[in-house]
């Protein structure tokens, strides 16, 4: 069963920082490609980044560049999402979602579904101004 399990989100100022995981289980991580997705109250789900060691690729959102890093690490089965100079409209659910397929792509990426097919239950991040 494949099962996804996110952490660390919390409440925090704007300016800060944040790291989320995501530890996965129940499938081969190393043939998966990993990505994070937020979604704000009364919005729809987006695309954050996502990455592919099998593919040595990595994508982000435009409204993240150079603000969140992701990275993973296949002996622990886990994906990361470092959050720095976070902004207020960083706030919403964090979901981190497992995609088996091949040629991730940006915009790939962005959409999630369907070909992200396993996702968290995701994890709350708020950032007060």
């Amino acid at each position: 069963e494949v099962q996804l399990v996110e952490s660390g989100g919390r409440l925090v100022q704007a300016g800060g920082s944040l790291r989320l995981s995501c530890v996965a289980s129940g499938f081969s991580f190393d043939d998966y490609a990993m990505g994070w997705f937020r979604q704000a109250p009364g919005k729809e789900r987006e695309g954050v980044s996502c990455i592919s060691s099998h593919e040595d690729s990595s994508y982000y959102a435009e409204s993240v560049k150079g603000r969140f890093t992701i990275s993973s690490d296949s002996a622990k089965n886990t994906v990361y999402l470092q959050m720095d100079s976070l902004k207020p409209e960083d706030t919403g659910v964090y979901y981190c979602a497992a995609y088996g397929g091949y040629g991730l792509g940006y915009l790939r990426c962005l959409r999630g579904s369907p070909d992200f097919g396993s996702w968290g239950q995701g994890t709350q991040v708020t950032v007060t101004s």
